[in-house]
């Protein structure tokens, strides 16, 4: 009994010791603070041997600078309803004249009948019951599974020469004619062509597609590749940049967002071009069952589609839109 209330006392004494150290140290850390702000924010050794860091005062944020920023939110904020709000008057009188060329020619669908199209192809896009009997998803994947190949294709090809024809006069003027007298054919007539070469529908509509995204990729490329400001040439020629050191330090960072406003054209063009393509080629992918859908007189599915169709044109469009503005150059428009 003794034994225990000798180990009390002890234990109370040295909480009471660690207390008084603890109070001690927290009024010498505040009077340091207090009298030397600069010192807030180090880390000091009390007497128990514990170390304690005092808070870190933040400064506070400018009145000026907030409300700048909730003038730019609101600014943003405005303009994001603003174009929604077009989008959506846009979107109305669409369906107005829509529903008034209904009522005027009984064949075409209404955007109600439509509409009903469309919930039903979504309803179950990836059905697989046999090659001629697919949902919705499947047509849209094999398209721009055709069409991802055909634009990597014009990828690869396209800013190799471009770059090449925007730095040398020489690639320029041996390329150049070869490319206008190339580039206004329609790429549908490129088709038979390479259906007797190939003689495979699906890789001969790849190939139309990398013919079709190629002249985009390599004009863009050409044109910023010429542009690059004099100073830089300049500077480069004075520190003697070798190929290699001109290509990655001067060449490609300009002329990087020439060629992502190429691939974003060419990619547009592509997913235009495949849907005549498929028309030709039959078999798979959404301009085959646009034609399908036609030859069975369902025109409500073929609007469907044709909203499908438009919807993945759009968001291609902005993620190559937002692609763009990331590399942008700044002070450059994107």
């Amino acid at each position: 009994m003794t034994t225990s209330l000798a180990k009390s006392e002890i234990g109370s004494e040295i909480r009471s010791e660690i207390d008084s150290g603890l109070r001690a140290d927290a009024a010498s850390i505040a009077s340091v603070g207090l009298a030397n702000p600069s010192s807030r924010g180090a880390s000091r050794a009390s007497s128990t041997g514990f170390f304690y860091a005092s808070p870190v005062s933040q400064p506070p944020v400018p009145g000026h600078l907030r409300d700048a920023a909730r003038q730019s939110l609101r600014s943003r904020l405005g303009a994001s309803l603003s174009g929604m709000g077009w989008a959506l008057v846009g979107l109305v009188l669409l369906g107005v004249a829509w529903s008034i060329g209904a009522l005027q020619i009984n064949e075409l669908p209404t955007p109600a009948e439509t509409l009903k199209e469309l919930i039903s192809l979504l309803s179950d896009p990836f059905r697989n019951a046999g090659p001629n009997d697919q949902g919705i998803g499947l047509q849209l994947g094999g398209s721009l599974l055709r069409v991802a190949k055909g634009f990597a294709a014009a990828v690869a090809v396209g800013v190799p020469v471009g770059l090449m024809m925007g730095a040398s006069r020489r690639a320029w003027k041996a390329t150049n004619p070869l490319i206008q007298l190339l580039r206004p054919v329609s790429p549908l007539a490129w088709f038979p062509i390479w259906l007797i070469v190939i003689k495979n529908a699906p890789n001969a509509a790849v190939v139309v597609i990398f013919i079709t995204a190629l002249w985009p990729i390599i004009i863009n490329t050409a044109a910023s590749a010429a542009a690059i400001p004099a100073d830089q040439r300049h500077v480069a020629q004075v520190f003697k940049f070798g190929k290699r050191t001109y290509l990655r330090h001067v060449l490609l960072p300009n002329a990087l967002p020439g060629i992502i406003t190429g691939m974003r054209l060419s990619m547009g063009v592509a997913w235009m071009v495949i849907v005549a393509v498929e028309m030709l080629s039959g078999g798979a992918g959404i301009g085959f069952f646009v034609w399908d859908a036609y030859n069975a007189l369902n025109l409500a599915r073929v609007v469907a589609a044709i909203v499908l169709i438009g919807a993945t044109g759009l968001l291609l469009d902005v993620g190559f839109l937002r692609l763009g503005r990331r590399v942008a150059l700044p002070g450059a428009a994107s």
